[in-house]
């Protein structure tokens, strides 16, 4: 765990440069709209350790499946986000010197980045090897306001000469991945064009035939006043457009370059005519300025974190974490677009291909119920129905029919894309994931059209791929779900997972009631879908028998359910019986080792406690979790917020603020190690979780709120704002009471501490 970053309520801060945190602050820094994203990478060339990284949404590359022994099913490729064309490019030579912070003697570097406003701010003085001085601020941001212009101030000022400058501003879409294979290199060119003031570059992707065209201008203030060039060159290589101006610097005398890129996406735009779009995009934004701007994206700001703050008062550390997960979650998904879905990495790495798991259903799905208009998390269903078709062929591929859908585990396009067999043959839960998050958004929003307009379609094609997945034992006379991977990741191939068994039967229940709810209201539309899917009514009677049938792997003299069967042939160690230097065990042991062990990499059973809790009474909930968490490394990011929960639950209050502290400061503290290759960007829902289902103990029961709040001892009190069904409420917790607000909407029934209150404005 790292702890080089200033604990601030609303900024992140870094003072020194440490050059081997200098990746890790490249992704906490990162910044973007929901349409684009940059990691803080340096403006000016850095040769030192670096990842760079811009990202452009639903831009992807099908990396060809390299594998030893090729297996029938196995996904043709593996989607990868591509490091898309270096937009915030700004060269800086004096005297023939390059400013490199990498071969410069650094002082007084600091980098901050204001989640109030969405503003990434830099500042350093720097002396050259010949001994000038000189000192660099730089802002930049990614336009909130306007999805496809990002912004920069970089102002540079000499602080003990007057010398010659070249200043190179550039586009460059000669860019490489650090994950490619053999240094293959992911962009062609189109089109590129350079005049005084301005550089366009248009690259495609390989195979996929992506355009993206990037644009910038700028402008060069002296004094506050235009500067003057000696001279200004244009400069055209491959892929790469951008202008070479040589100036005077004036030793105390500021100079500041304003650079406005635009960066379309032939996703968003013709082909044909993203040159000039790309143009007006320019215009508009030089037009503006910079100072216009940023207040146009600072306002956006404010309306985002009205919906969506969290406030903590009494822990700096821990309202610090919440903001900074809040504010990566916000600027990574807008939910205006139901083509684009949340990537593991967000905007801020490369790591897992950028693509869409079940951590979406699973862990963003509430935040974006409670926290944004009903829209948002109705995109992000509708992004699965849009995907049916794919998944009905995916599951093609491994041998059902009649319309079973199996979900991929990875995807960009709703095809599977990953390329392990024990994860993209045998982790199916991902398809129950789907499925509970139609069921939780109908739940929380009251859409009961949902259903009827999209959601029946996906729990048809699902439950049919449980029912031709799940077989008969005759030995057990029971049905069962063989070769399995469950959530715990540690282990591979196992044999009734109960969780994966508990959701696929849930799944067949709900679809069922879901058929005659359909069916019951609206008939006409019933017909039109049973028709469409091929549907008979007969099919459920094997579902039904499934349902009554199913084998749920238990242990009575402990009282818990049993990860799979044959789980307690393990040797049942604790994590606390592990030396330190063999953590974490993914990086210090050998992969036969950790299958062998006991040790889980995340919440497995307590998920599913965790989804279906209303299903089970207090004591069997602790014993469950007093059996598997001291099991549990907790070496995913998605598994400290389940703890929270549960542990809240149960009263162990310091235990959930333990897993707060983790789950929040995931990144920010570095954890696991690996902050370096972007930020967790789907586990930080589970942060917002852990505050308000956790600490908030928020549920929603029939159609109705409740909550059943405590006050961790480290904190004063703490408050939230909920979207519910057309209204707005704002709960606020101390130790010694519970404040609930009604902000806007008609009067609403809550359940506070098993007590009906309602609220009116």
């Amino acid at each position: 765990m790292k702890e080089y970053l200033k604990h601030h309520e609303w900024q992140i801060i870094e003072e020194g440069l440490d050059p081997h945190y200098n990746k890790i602050s490249e992704s906490v820094f990162s910044i973007g709209n929901g349409h684009m994203g940059q990691r803080a990478n340096f403006e000016e060339d850095y040769s030192g350790e670096t990842l760079r990284g811009s990202y452009v949404a639903g831009v992807y590359y099908p990396d060809k499946t390299r594998v030893g022994w090729w297996k029938n099913g196995y996904p043709e490729y593996f989607a990868k986000v591509l490091n898309a064309p270096n937009w915030i490019g700004i060269r800086v030579t004096i005297d023939n010197q390059k400013l490199d912070l990498a071969k410069c003697k650094v002082e007084d570097f600091k980098r901050v980045l204001d989640m109030k406003v969405g503003l990434l701010s830099r500042s350093f003085a720097a002396t050259l090897p010949d001994g000038k001085k000189v000192r660099v601020e730089s802002k930049r941001f990614c336009s909130m306001a306007h999805g496809e212009i990002g912004a920069i101030r970089y102002a540079i000022t000499p602080l003990n000469f007057s010398a010659k400058a070249t200043l190179s501003i550039y586009v460059d879409a000669d860019v490489v991945n650090k994950d490619s294979n053999y240094d293959e290199k992911f962009w062609e060119e189109v089109y590129k064009e350079a005049a005084e003031g301005k550089a366009i570059v248009t690259a495609q992707t390989k195979k996929t035939f992506f355009h993206v065209t990037t644009g910038m201008k700028y402008v060069i203030l002296q004094d506050g006043k235009k500067a003057s060039f000696d001279r200004v060159n244009v400069e055209l290589r491959e892929k790469y457009a951008g202008n070479v101006i040589q100036l005077d610097l004036h030793e105390g005398k500021e100079l500041v370059i304003y650079k406005y890129a635009a960066i379309l996406s032939s996703e968003n735009h013709a082909k044909d005519k993203m040159v000039a779009a790309c143009e007006q995009v320019l215009t508009e934004a030089t037009t503006k300025g910079f100072d216009a701007l940023l207040e146009a994206h600072s306002k956006v700001w404010a309306h985002k974190w009205d919906e969506c703050d969290i406030t903590i008062e009494g822990d700096i550390a821990a309202q610090q974490g919440i903001r900074f997960n809040i504010f990566q979650l916000t600027q990574t998904y807008t939910g205006d677009d139901e083509r684009l879905n949340i990537g593991p990495k967000g905007f801020t790495g490369e790591k897992y291909g950028g693509s869409t798991y079940w951590d979406t259903e699973a862990y963003c799905l509430p935040f974006y119920l409670g926290t944004a208009e009903q829209n948002v998390a109705r995109n992000l269903l509708v992004y699965r129905h849009k995907h049916l078709q794919r998944a009905i062929e995916n599951a093609g591929k491994l041998g059902f029919n009649k319309g079973a859908a199996l979900y991929p585990m990875v995807t960009m396009n709703g095809e599977e894309c990953h390329n392990e067999w024990e994860i993209t043959f045998e982790e199916i839960h991902r398809n129950g994931a789907i499925a509970f998050a139609i069921f939780d958004y109908i739940r929380y929003t009251g859409d009961e059209a949902y259903l009827a307009e999209f959601g029946l379609d996906v729990l048809i094609g699902i439950s049919r791929f449980w029912s031709q997945r799940i077989t008969w034992s005759s030995d057990k006379n029971k049905f069962v779900m063989l070769g399995v991977t469950g959530p715990n990741e540690y282990e591979n191939n196992v044999n009734n997972n109960w969780y994966t068994n508990t959701i696929a039967t849930w799944t067949l229940q709900y679809t069922i009631d879901s058929l005659e709810q359909v069916k019951k209201a609206q008939g006409e539309r019933y017909t039109v879908i049973t028709k469409a899917n091929n549907f008979d009514e007969a099919e459920t009677t094997r579902w039904k028998e499934i349902i009554s049938k199913m084998h749920y792997p238990a242990d009575e003299k402990r009282g818990v359910f049993l990860q799979q069967d044959g789980f307690l042939d393990k040797e049942l160690l604790r994590v606390s019986d592990l030396k330190p230097e063999d953590r974490p065990i993914n990086q210090k042991w050998s992969w036969d080792r950790i299958l062998r062990s006991c040790f889980i990499k995340q919440a497995d059973v307590l998920q599913g406690i965790f989804l279906f809790e209303e299903r089970y009474d207090i004591e069997t909930i602790r014993k469950n979790f007093d059996f598997y968490e001291p099991m549990t490394v907790h070496e995913s990011s998605l598994s400290p917020c389940v703890h929270v929960i549960l542990a809240s639950r149960l009263g162990y209050k310091e235990r959930a603020y333990e897993f707060y502290l983790r789950t929040s400061r995931l990144d920010l503290d570095d954890y696991n190690n690996d902050t370096e290759d972007g930020c967790h960007i789907t586990s930080m829902a589970g942060t917002w979780m852990s505050v308000v289902k956790g600490f908030g103990g928020m549920t929603v029961k029939d159609g109705m709120l409740h909550f059943n709040p405590f006050t961790p001892d480290q904190w004063k009190s703490y408050s939230f704002r909920l979207e519910f069904r057309e209204r707005v409420i704002k709960i606020k917790i101390s130790k010694d009471s519970v404040e609930t607000i009604l902000e806007s909407g008609s009067p609403l029934e809550i359940c506070l501490h098993g007590k009906p209150v309602m609220l009116k404005r």
